[in-house]
């Protein structure tokens, strides 16, 4: 790639006034380019890895700021060659001067993410864990932290890296008999190799069964609350969030649009969605937000479904529940509003309908009963158990691409093990799943195209 032998400067931390700015640069001889920049510390006869106090001067002899520099030689760096972070005043204007003297010295301007990218290409990660600089970076929650965090341990990549160990070991010993095809000899056993392949796959699916939590848990878990009108619907959302944030009316219909707000439970970021009541729509305007509802519904992830306890037996919610079509991934939460106007509650019946006790929380949303009821039954289906803490969980897009693909060519080397399929077109297909654990982690990869697309994501300074 272009530019690659370059030296590189950018500002590390966000632009705006503070105590302390950090300048990085990175390059093939970056100290002794910068050196000259601090008369009388001679930075490239200083130990590496300590702080040194030091003036930066500008070319015309200005003197600019009092700094602390840190050098890192190469390959002991973040990027792998000789780094020099500059922590010097927070003033935009001081920033901009060193890094006027340093563009002026004939050092480029970084472009998005590109030390991290530098990083890659030199071999200190790979680039799964390369994007997970990124998800780090962006994280807003504990859920976020902690699917950033295992990604970027290598967790997620050692795993991908053992997967194509396998694959490799098992097209070696295909190749072998495609080399020694002649003398009809088998260097692996058919049925064990279908056992192998198997069993690679079945984890790959399980893994890819898991991205539709870990997006959830990147992007904020969608949360409709949905249900008659009057149910109680926007009293809710305000209980959860403690904001007057939907109208409440005694009148049917007054939400005619969606509401969305965000809470975090445990860690977990929720998107809570009020919608529409849902009935017969009284008209145009009604009916538009109650098709958007039905809309709402079809694309979150979780379904909070509130009715009135008064007014609704256990065989009408029933019959409620029915005329919402669900997909097999959607979670069905029952809420049971109103309570504090019932006497005798059936509550067994009404968990039965709703799909058991973990499926069904009463309350009272106006006096703010049982809310938390309702924060620890959203927890208790999306929250980060010590079980999510030790699996992989599955949360980017780009990666599920490429596992996808990876399991329909190892569909068919089963499909050709079975049916005796020659042995070069089994390889054919075993190479086609490698090269796709190969994309997840960055090997073999040269489109310049794809890289500055994952690296785009970057602020310039990381």
């Amino acid at each position: 790639m272009s530019g690659l032998n370059d030296i590189i400067v950018a500002r590390s931390t966000p632009p705006g006034k503070s105590a302390l700015a950090v300048i990085r640069l990175s390059g093939p001889a970056c100290i002794e380019k910068v050196s000259p920049f601090f008369p009388g510390l001679d930075l490239e006869n200083k130990p590496a890895r300590f702080a040194h106090f030091g003036k930066i001067f500008g070319k015309n002899g200005e003197l600019i700021d009092e700094v602390v520099v840190l050098c890192f030689l190469g390959p002991r760096s973040f990027t792998g060659e000789d780094v020099v972070e500059i922590s010097c005043h927070g003033s935009d204007f001081v920033v901009q001067r060193i890094l006027e003297e340093f563009l002026s010295a004939g050092i480029r301007m970084a472009g998005p993410g590109e030390f991290t990218m530098r990083a890659f290409m030199n071999g200190k990660m790979d680039l799964a864990r390369a994007e997970a600089v990124i998800d780090l970076i962006d994280s807003e929650n504990r859920a976020q932290h902690l699917l950033a965090m295992d990604q970027m341990r290598g967790g997620f990549s050692k795993k991908i890296a053992d997967l194509r160990e396998q694959l490799i070991h098992f097209a070696s010993l295909i190749e072998l008999e495609l080399d020694f095809g002649e003398e009809d000899v088998e260097f692996a056993e058919r049925d064990d190799l279908k056992n192998t392949v198997s069993e690679i796959n079945g984890f790959i699916l399980r893994l890819m069964d898991s991205f539709r939590m870990g997006n959830a848990l990147r992007k904020g878990v969608s949360t409709v609350i949905a249900g008659r009108p009057n149910a109680g619907k926007s009293t809710l959302l305000n209980a959860l969030v403690e904001e007057d944030r939907a109208l409440v009316s005694d009148i049917e219909g007054t939400t005619r649009d969606t509401i969305e707000e965000v809470i975090t439970i445990e860690g977990v970021a929720f998107r809570l969605i009020d919608t529409a009541g849902i009935r017969d729509a009284g008209d145009v305007i009604e009916e538009m937000g109650i098709k958007k509802t039905m809309e709402k519904i079809a694309s979150s992830a979780i379904l909070l479904f509130i009715f009135d306890l008064s007014r609704t037996s256990p065989d009408q919610l029933k019959a409620d529940l029915e005329k919402i079509e669900l997909s097999e991934e959607m979670v069905r939460l029952v809420v049971g509003n109103k309570s504090d106007l019932v006497d005798q509650l059936e509550v067994k019946e009404y968990q039965k309908v709703a799909g058991g006790v973990n499926h069904f929380v009463s309350i009272s949303a106006i006096n703010n009963n049982g809310v938390e009821e309702v924060k620890k039954l959203l927890s208790r289906h999306f929250g980060i158990s010590d079980k999510n803490k030790s699996d992989i969980i599955l949360h980017n897009s780009r990666h599920f691409s490429a596992l996808y693909n990876t399991s329909a060519s190892l569909e068919k080397v089963l499909e050709g093990l079975s049916g005796n399929m020659p042995a070069d077109l089994v390889a054919m297909d075993i190479r086609h799943a490698i090269h796709s654990l190969n994309e997840i982690l960055g090997e073999g990869i040269s489109s310049e195209d794809l890289l500055g697309s994952i690296f785009s994501r970057f602020c310039i300074g990381k």
